[in-house]
């Protein structure tokens, strides 16, 4: 009778799984995707608010209902930034509860700029690929995972198992304005044992991944302004300061030309052990769309992954001074660079005004301005947390291979509101990859790996409706 039991138990999630790939290969996810991509849900543009509120009524809370669950749209703290839909379905006390996240917005279209005969606001089809803006970036990505939840349910009889939230915001793009406050305010509503979510690339198009966090990222901005209007060059050449010039000095006293930092308090501390042990069969790159790495640039001594998710970076994104593209014989009078710090956990980003400052004084450019324009925290859980390892055996459970873990992702994501602000451990399972051109023109998911993820996320959310009263390292 165990064996049967134990039989039977597998067919219905193997059910789970093969109903989720088939609700991709069916059309079924082609049509809802291309109602979603036809949003254009622009949170950089302040006049697309009606548009944010209209996806999360005519699409996420739907898509709640069929869940069986509840939802209510919540208006953000912030004036003038999108809204929040928040979506509960609860079966018990005693059963674990899973938050999922995604954002319904998308960065500008710029149709201007996408190859002839595709549109921001269409799904067009070409071969493996199909475009549309935010069918990588996010609107793909949380349709997966509401699907695979219905599958979940409708193979086990109308029950998860488990208990569900839901939180879609519509301000991602825009730097999630409002939602640290209003997880704050509603961080009992919101707690859960876990959230599982899904957004940014996969580690490479075939390897199933996992990320735990992400690094943080400082904004900051150098000004230099020495006086009044431009001087011929050579009359004034040798006499004046030169903005640019000194300017450029101040940022080779940051990071070398070698893309090393020099600040020591803006270094990355020491990699932990089961950090760099999870990051050593990680090879970053590789795939026919991406660029070749620069050996010998950035921190010495590290593998391509540790430098770029064991570590931090220094980048400048801008550095300005007179005309660039109509350069005059005149010494200008003012420059200025847009700089960023990426950083992982441990590093002391809440004083990078202050430690910049303190350096660029000692270094002979008091007269360098240093200004904060955005922050975002770091977040990273261990690769040894429980959850992982029952997610890390769940995906290997349904694709037959071992997912690459990363212990953060190498961009920024507001995790820190999640792991910081409600508290709880953070699971992302991204369904994209490095090459989808999310943010930029031609924007695209894959087919083949969208099938992939949907059965990855049937998986999941069958296996944690098996765990019972129970969690996992109980």
């Amino acid at each position: 009778m165990d064996l049967f039991v134990d039989f039977r138990r597998k067919m219905t999630r193997g059910t789970a799984v093969e109903q989720a790939g088939a609700y991709v290969e069916s059309g079924a996810f082609r049509a809802d995707l291309a109602r979603r991509v036809a949003f254009r849900t622009e949170s950089q543009d302040p006049s697309s608010l009606p548009v944010l509120h209209r996806y999360l009524a005519d699409e996420i809370a739907p898509a709640m209902d069929r869940l069986g669950g509840r939802s209510a749209i919540v208006q953000n703290p912030v004036p003038g930034a999108g809204p929040f839909l928040i979506g509960h379905r609860h079966e018990d006390d005693s059963l674990p509860t899973v938050l999922v996240y995604g954002h319904g917005d998308v960065v500008l279209g710029q149709p201007e700029r996408w190859r002839a005969g595709l549109s921001p606001w269409e799904i067009v089809v070409d071969g493996d690929r199909w475009y549309g803006r935010g069918t990588a970036d996010n609107k793909g990505q949380h349709t997966l995972n509401l699907a695979a939840l219905e599958q979940v349910l409708a193979s086990r009889g109308g029950r998860l198992g488990f208990n569900l939230k839901v939180l879609v915001e519509t301000g991602e793009e825009a730097g999630s304005p409002g939602l640290r406050e209003m997880c704050a305010e509603r961080a009992d509503e919101l707690a859960a044992d876990l959230l599982l979510a899904s957004d940014g690339p996969r580690l490479a198009a075939e390897r199933p991944t996992v990320f735990l966090g992400s690094r943080g990222q400082v904004g900051f901005t150098l000004d230099l302004d020495l006086r009044e209007g431009s001087h011929h060059s050579g009359n004034w050449g040798g006499l004046l300061r030169n903005p640019a010039t000194v300017l450029a000095n101040a940022i080779a006293s940051l990071v070398d030309g070698h893309g090393v930092i020099q600040v020591p308090g803006l270094r990355a501390p020491s990699i932990p052990d089961a950090v760099r042990s999870a990051l050593a069969d990680i090879s970053p790159g590789g795939g026919p769309d991406d660029p070749d790495i620069d050996h010998g640039w950035g921190e010495p001594g590290l593998t391509p992954a540790e430098r770029v998710l064991g570590s931090n970076t220094l980048e400048v994104l801008t550095l300005f001074a007179g005309t660039p593209r109509a350069p005059v014989n005149a010494i200008p009078p003012t420059a200025q660079a847009h700089c960023q710090l990426r950083f992982v956990v441990g590093t002391p980003w809440r004083e990078l005004e202050q430690i910049v400052r303190k350096h660029l004084d000692a270094h002979g450019f008091a007269m360098v301005g240093v200004r904060v324009t955005s922050t975002m925290a770091a977040t990273r859980l261990s690769p040894d947390d429980p959850w992982v390892r029952w997610a890390l055996a769940s995906i290997e459970r349904t694709t037959g291979t071992a997912a690459a873990v990363l212990p953060n992702l190498g961009g920024s994501l507001p995790n820190d509101v999640f792991a910081d602000v409600i508290g709880m451990p953070t699971v992302w399972v991204p369904h994209s990859y490095p090459a989808c051109a999310q943010h930029g023109p031609d924007e695209h998911l894959l087919a083949s790996l969208s099938r992939e993820a949907a059965r990855i996320m049937a998986g999941l959310f069958w296996d944690l409706g098996e765990l019972g009263p129970g969690r996992p390292g109980m």
